[in-house]
């Protein structure tokens, strides 16, 4: 924009202005500051650069410039001080208005976009301004941390750099949403999320990231939204601890939560007899979960839990004999560790199932 020619329009009356007010020596009047700061907002508007602008007022005080004498020389550059510093100004205001109008629009976008609350059609249209064709599979990476995170925030900036750094130009979108950091992606380009997800932990300190399966269309986004949130409800019920979250890899939890009366049923009959244990249920649970955790090894679960293998093995056995199941017995060994996932997402014995 910088090197388009500028019209006229953008400075009439300014020489004479300048020829007034160097004449009388005169600061310029709120009328006339008024006027250069509307042909400054103008000009933004349509889309001339500031740089092309001052040039070109520039050239008019120099075909202008009176006769050379100290005193003239400081009169005029005065009058050049204050007419341009307006004319910024105006041209600043409008560009101002401009970026919070366009991040208005964005954000209204994002948020139809990520809730589906918008005709789908329409929706689809607006995409494009913003580098999405929904005609395609997008999939949706979700970064949250320890802290929430906006557009503005460094961490934000940092990643969306890179990203750009390196992919360019594709059609990525980067965005922030209820404090947390979110990539769209076309389905395909799993590498996009992959670099996404590797950025976004480092940024986030350490921040945990989940990436949705790919979906057609514009509610295909929504769906591999909510799939990237619900892994991190997830892996916050759970404890699951890696960075990186596969929506495709937990669906076996989804299945098993569908019926949550039936899940509610498993948990009550088959741990609820740890409740009746010496300090009640959690700490039997805790030695189930280390105990599928680190795939049945005994010594290996004791050392998780700061125990030793005896005093282990001593809450095997007290399990097994409260619940009649059997964590050695492969048949008990499955409806004890479904029990126990269920546990975990239900919040028992925390809470009533």
């Amino acid at each position: 924009m910088t090197g388009r020619e500028v019209p006229d329009e953008y400075l009439e009356g300014y020489a004479r202005i300048l020829a007034e007010a160097c004449g009388t020596g005169r600061r310029l009047t709120r009328d006339e500051l008024e006027s250069l700061r509307t042909r400054g907002e103008g000009a933004a508007e349509a889309g001339l650069g500031l740089r092309a602008l001052v040039r070109r007022h520039l050239s008019v005080t120099r075909e202008h410039w009176p006769t050379p004498t100290s005193s003239d020389t400081d009169r005029v550059l005065a009058v050049v001080e204050q007419a341009i510093d307006a004319f910024a100004e105006g041209h600043e205001r409008a560009q101002g208005l401009a970026v919070r109008q366009e991040e208005g629009i964005r954000r209204e976008f994002i948020d139809d976009l990520l809730y589906g609350r918008s005709d789908l059609g329409r929706l689809s249209e607006r995409a494009e301004r913003f580098g999405l064709l929904l005609s395609r599979a997008h999939a949706v990476a979700v970064a949250q941390g320890g802290k929430p995170v906006e557009d503005t925030h460094p961490a934000t900036r940092q990643v969306e750099s890179a990203v750009i750094t390196r992919f360019g130009e594709r059609r990525i979108l980067l965005t922030t949403k209820d404090g947390r950091l979110v990539c769209i992606a076309p389905g395909e380009q799993d590498e996009v999320l992959a670099f996404f997800a590797k950025q976004a932990h480092a940024a986030t300190d350490g921040g945990q990231v989940a990436i949705g399966r790919p979906h057609p269309g514009a509610g295909g986004v929504v769906h591999s939204y909510e799939e990237a949130l619900n892994a991190l409800d997830l892996a916050h019920r759970l404890h699951i601890e890696e960075p990186v979250l596969r929506a495709a890899d937990l669906l076996v939890y989804p299945v098993l939560t569908r019926d949550r009366q039936a899940m509610a049923d498993l948990v009550r009959n088959t741990l609820g007899p740890l409740e009746s244990a010496r300090g009640g249920a959690q700490s039997l649970v805790d030695t189930l979960t280390a105990y599928f955790d680190s795939g049945c090894v005994a010594a290996e679960a004791a050392r998780r839990l700061s125990l030793s293998v005896r005093a282990f093995t001593y809450r095997l056995e007290r399990i097994h004999k409260l619940t009649g199941a059997n964590p050695a017995d492969s048949v008990h060994r499955y409806t004890l560790q479904t029990a126990v996932i269920g546990a975990r997402l239900l919040g028992w014995p925390d809470n009533e199932v």
